[in-house]
């Protein structure tokens, strides 16, 4: 069996919601759905594995919700976004207390994006 989890995040603005996700953090539109064009968007992104759901629909999620990405490269991953200079963002990078490198990133809506890479 094979089991691929995603998160559905909500999102209040899709205009903001793609200067974050596609501008800044560099996921890809995989497909767009909305009922009719005066329904709220509910869209699929993805990036390098990581695959999310954001939601304009009320119910779908709570704003404030938190995903945990474990993968590497995150200080090259804070380096890129960094040098991208987003005027909503500038993430730290940290030092775990269980050995890892974390970066976390908010979203406009209250999100956040918890890049996580442990040391060898």
């Amino acid at each position: 069996m094979q089991t691929k989890v995603i998160p559905v995040l909500r999102i209040f603005d899709v205009a903001k919601a793609q200067e974050f996700y596609i501008g800044w953090l560099g996921f890809q539109i995989d497909w767009e759905h909305r009922f009719d064009e005066n329904a709220p968007l509910y869209m699929q992104v993805s990036r390098e594995g990581v695959t999310l759901h954001l939601s304009e629909h009320h119910g779908d999620s709570t704003p404030g919700a938190k995903v945990f990405i474990e993968t590497e490269g995150v200080r090259e991953l804070h380096r890129i976004l960094t040098e991208k200079q987003y005027k909503y963002n500038r993430p730290g990078l940290e030092e775990a207390f269980y050995g890892a490198w974390e970066l976390t990133l908010h979203d406009p809506f209250g999100n956040r994006l918890l890049y996580v890479e442990r040391f060898p």
